[in-house]
């Protein structure tokens, strides 16, 4: 029995995580809960079953979540599908709205426009994305927009061809920016916030290092920078971005890694703290996550220190809204660690043991 489940009233400094899991037998959901008073992590609910939820994302008012549904291993395989879960306001119950298919094989991303009423798909099999209309509920209403990609290297030790790997509008509004791994490339589409459509843009890409293969990105509060993660060669790639062109111009490449680091690795996720002085970067093979400090007014980037997930393969991560805390969904050791940021120097330090959770691939931090 949880906590919930037995009446007792929950921490006023708790906060709700839904991890997605996926394998054989372990297509959910789950709903946890974090005090931040007591540093215990517990279950809130029995999980939820989802067809491998490998990435999510929260409308903007809090009241649904959206999973890509990551089904098919090649561009021949049928579409994989998105889905949209009610959220309760006051247990945080999931409730299953719809689904729709994504258009292409093995959806990997999902993001949410901020005013609501539009939601962005990257395909990674499939190689394509697609935008969808999102209907006053929250429900999935109809797809509005679908892009095929073409081409891709073929150097890589992996199926040649486009591999869309994260898809998000930039934060003018005005141009919807996809990272594809199969090309070496970030694209831009022009983006019609009334109906949701993605039209041709010139610069249509712009080119990273052969081979890097672009994963995850972000963009700093201002929208002067967008920070790329690169997962084959372990390296982060600052750009300059410019809203009015929708284009980009390089400025630094680092490696996420140690300078004594062995291995093999892929990095796979990165993000930027609220208040913008930091960003972190996770490290699967390493297995770590690397700390670095932003610039404020350049967007270069400094590495500081790296602190080791306490798990393996840290496949993604999410900090909470204010910025105190960070969890790592650590996918090869099935634990989920919550570690406490320090503001001022962007230090992480566990703060709660590792909770069990079977191959946790994506950790939402509920609004």
């Amino acid at each position: 029995m949880t906590p919930a489940d037995a009446g007792v009233a929950p921490d006023v400094e708790d906060f709700r995580l839904i991890v997605g899991t996926r394998g054989p037998g372990r297509n959910h959901l789950h709903r946890l809960r974090f005090s931040v008073k007591s540093g215990r992590v517990r279950r809130d609910s029995e999980p939820t079953e989802a067809v491998n939820p490998s990435f999510g994302a929260f409308h903007p008012d809090g009241h649904v979540l959206y999973v890509v549904n990551e089904t098919g291993r090649s561009r021949s395989d049928p579409a994989g599908s998105v889905s949209a879960f009610a959220i309760d306001k006051g247990t945080g119950a999931l409730c299953l709205l719809n689904s729709l298919s994504s258009g292409g094989a093995a959806p990997c991303h999902v993001s949410v426009a901020p005013a609501g009423r539009h939601l962005f798909v990257a395909n990674y099999w499939g190689g394509s994305i697609a935008a969808f209309a999102i209907a006053p509920d929250g429900s999935l209403d109809s797809q509005v927009a679908f892009v095929q990609h073409e081409g891709g290297t073929r150097d890589r030790g992996r199926d040649p061809g486009p591999h869309a790997h994260a898809i998000r509008l930039d934060p003018w509004g005005r141009h919807v920016v996809v990272a594809d791994l199969g090309r070496d490339e970030m694209l831009l589409y022009t983006y019609d916030a009334t109906t949701g459509g993605l039209a041709a843009h010139e610069p249509a890409a712009f080119a990273l290092a052969p081979g890097a293969g672009p994963r995850h990105f972000t963009f700093d509060r201002d929208g002067r920078h967008a920070f790329v993660i690169n997962e084959l060669n372990s390296t982060l790639d600052v750009l300059a971005y410019d809203a009015a062109r929708g284009s980009f111009r390089p400025l630094q490449s680092l490696s996420t890694r140690a300078s004594n680091a062995g291995g093999e690795n892929a990095a796979a996720e990165v993000a930027l703290s609220p208040d913008g002085r930091h960003l972190y970067a996770s490290n699967r093979g390493d297995d770590t996550i690397a700390i670095c400090e932003v610039d404020q007014d350049s967007g270069l980037l400094r590495r500081l220190a790296h602190q080791p997930s306490l798990g393996r393969k840290p496949r993604h991560f999410a900090l909470d809204r204010e910025g105190s805390h960070l969890v790592v969904a650590n996918q090869g050791s099935d634990t989920i660690v919550v570690f406490a940021r320090d503001p001022a120097h962007g230090g992480l330090a566990p703060a709660a043991p590792p909770y069990a959770v079977p191959a946790p691939v994506w950790v939402g931090i509920a609004p």
